[in-house]
């Protein structure tokens, strides 16, 4: 029977997986952290790991280990080739051990899905046959019969060292269109001799992997799992039937089957390895059900499960045996012990942003959260520790970066009093939650607010702060982040009859938009894209033009590639490198800002302005004789995003 929770009693059900037992339904998957160095695991990554150990999960499916040398993706990814990756593996399982959470390694081979590597040159890919791939444009080379033979016995060599180290388990990454994959489909897979012609062939690859890896970990209770894409999303790729079939043909061999969607080949196909919130959440959960019905071993599924309530339904449901809850345990260590003591209102919510998660990965800096900078940076902010010496604190703004401060000093022991001139906290949060898809995004006041409340910060709505004001309460201490408004730029050539309006006003619903719309993107970020979405599904025509090589540039690729999708069948018309220069009653005027040659969009009614944001640093300005503290965050002090605005948070906070 289940320990603990009454509203999540399947979640917190025991599971027998081949020889081990996990304490609870919950898992982290395998995802990229950006933290090894040189292939091997370093003290980051081992604090990463703890921190959702001690938090609860039961599972932790660490990142992708490198079987051969050709299989360095990007600069930083974990390598098992030799022994020298034993002490890393053997300290970060002993720590997660620690905390009663299994964990298990993922064995990884890209095939032809490089992306980059550390002195800039591109390497030599291998695949199953000389296919390109669309999304990174390399054409890989067939691998021979030998090399074949030669990466099956680098698995099976990676998975005995991950025993030696002393993990529970491995999981052979068949997924996202990595090599298992690119044997087993038909697109990809061209090969003439036994590994291709046929789905038996095909699978050949594949079933070798697993036969190669169960001989080498000998020994009991290793675990020996396979995650694998159901609809790869691509023209003549893999889709849940077919994949269906290899699960079939692979399950008395395995002790468990992960199931996921979408493949690293194709844009299209890549949002789905961390799908942004305009997916549905655990949109997979029928493909389990269909797998679980399938077959008698632990079926796991990932994809947009953020929450325990979502969970839980799917398990009591038997649509599954665990949960993939990556993100969900990035944004909120403490998710499954806060779940199981029937707390899920101080649940800090994931809400799918991809920001500083994924879009981390991407730019080859360690993961973390927008709404949870300690997540990543464990070492620095990892011990929250009470302060000795409390100090009344001042919180001006109550936008993400001045509940974060304010939520982090009171935690910390201070005494923090939060004043917002508006009648409502969340500042620019706000506006993004209006956005079409975008609604969850408003997760971070909500969460943010919760975290103030239970840190005991005293809020004070429809309280516009003076310098006077401040100098009247005397705090030791004042964090000003009161923000920024919409940007209007200086210098343009706008003509007294020109109709043009901001973003924020749209938004706000104060602007009368006419019914051709040219929107003046600057930031080429989610502003942009989506007021042209909102536009245009309201039946405007909208010509979105960006200064910048492209839509949403300032995005992470999956947010971005989804938010362009959806605009283009709308009708929506981009038109890039557009350097705003002024506008008239009909006519907008830009700049080419590759060649400076002018570029006039016509039939313009209404010009709408997403030019970034102003900052609003004049009470910061009139505070610099304040005799205390004073600390300026946020958009106050220069524009950016909700990521900066809330590490500017803790940063403030525990800087007191």
């Amino acid at each position: 029977m289940p320990d603990g929770s009454q509203l999540f009693a399947h979640l917190f059900m025991p599971l027998k997986i081949g020889g081990v037992e996990v304490a609870n339904r919950i898992l982290s998957t395998g995802h990229d952290t950006s933290m090894a160095h040189e292939g091997r695991v370093t003290d980051a990554m081992i604090a990463y790991h703890e921190a959702r150990a001690r938090g609860g999960a039961g599972l932790i499916v660490s990142q992708v280990v490198g079987v051969h040398e050709t299989a360095r993706y990007t600069s930083h990814v974990l390598m098992g080739t030799d022994d020298g990756c034993l002490p890393g593996f053997e300290r970060l399982a002993q720590v997660v051990h620690a905390h009663g959470t299994r964990i298990f390694a993922q064995l990884f081979h890209p095939g032809r899905e490089i992306m980059e590597v550390a002195d800039g040159t591109a390497p030599v890919a291998y695949s199953a046959s000389a296919t390109p791939s669309d999304r990174f444009h390399v054409i890989p080379r067939a691998m021979t019969l030998r090399m074949i033979r030669e990466v099956v016995a680098g698995y099976a060599a990676a998975a005995r060292r991950m025993q030696q180290a002393g993990l529970d388990g491995v999981e052979i990454v068949a997924s996202h269109g990595y090599l298992p994959a690119q044997f087993l489909s038909p697109q990809v897979n061209r090969r003439e001799d036994d590994y291709g012609r046929n789905f038996d062939n095909r699978l050949r690859f594949v079933r070798e992997l697993v036969e190669a890896v169960r001989a080498a970990s000998t020994g009991p209770g290793f675990v020996i799992g396979l995650r694998i894409s159901g609809d790869e999303h691509i023209q003549g790729g893999m889709e849940d039937a077919d994949s269906l079939e290899v699960i079939r043909a692979l399950a008395s061999r395995l002790d468990y089957v992960s199931v996921i969607a979408g493949t690293s080949a194709s844009l299209g196909g890549a949002i789905h390895i961390v799908p942004p919130m305009f997916q549905d959440a655990a949109y997979l959960a029928p493909f389990a059900h269909m797998v679980k019905q399938a077959v008698d071993i632990p079926v796991m599924v990932a994809g947009r499960i953020n929450q325990p309530q979502e969970a839980e339904g799917i398990i009591a449901t038997g649509q599954a045996d665990m949960c993939g809850m990556t993100r969900a345990l990035i944004c909120d260590p403490m998710m499954p012990l806060k779940a199981k003591a029937d707390r899920p209102d101080d649940i800090r919510a994931c809400i799918g942003c991809n920001q500083a998660c994924i879009g981390h990965f991407h730019k080859g800096v360690p993961i973390s959260c927008i709404q949870f900078p300690e997540s990543g940076r464990e070492l620095t902010y990892g011990t929250r520790r009470q302060t000795t010496m409390p100090k009344t604190v001042m919180v001006i703004g109550g936008g993400p970066a001045g509940m974060k401060a304010a939520a982090t000093a009171a935690a910390l022991g201070h005494d923090v009093t939060l004043h917002e001139a508006a009648a409502q906290l969340g500042g620019q949060a706000l506006l993004a939650q209006m956005l079409p898809g975008r609604t969850e995004f408003g997760g971070i006041i909500t969460n943010l607010s919760r975290e103030m409340e239970l840190a005991g910060v005293t809020v004070c709505l429809n309280s516009g702060i003076t310098a006077d004001a401040v100098a009247k309460a005397a705090p030791d201490a004042v964090i000003v982040a009161t923000g920024g408004t919409a940007r209007i730029p200086q210098g343009m050539e706008f003509s007294d009859d020109a109709h043009i309006v901001t973003a924020w006003d749209v938004l706000r619903s104060h602007a009368n938009v006419g019914g051709s719309v040219t929107i003046a993107d600057w930031r080429a970020d989610w502003v942009g894209l989506g007021v042209a979405e909102l536009l245009a599904s309201a039946g405007r025509r909208v010509r979105l033009c960006v200064n910048g090589t492209h839509a949403g540039e300032m995005l992470q690729s999956y947010v971005r590639d989804t938010m362009v999708g959806r605009v283009q069948k709308l009708g929506v018309e981009i038109i890039p490198y557009a350097q705003l220069f002024g506008a008239d009653d009909d006519t907008a005027y830009f700049i080419n800002a590759a060649n400076n040659e002018p570029m006039l969009v016509e039939g313009t009614d209404t010009l709408v302005l997403a030019q970034g944001t102003e900052v609003s640093d004049a009470l910061l300005t009139a505070l610099d004789d304040y005799a205390g503290e004073i600390i300026g965050i946020g958009d106050c002090m220069a524009p950016r995003t909700a990521e900066e605005a809330v590490l500017d948070g803790l940063k403030a906070a525990w800087a007191l």
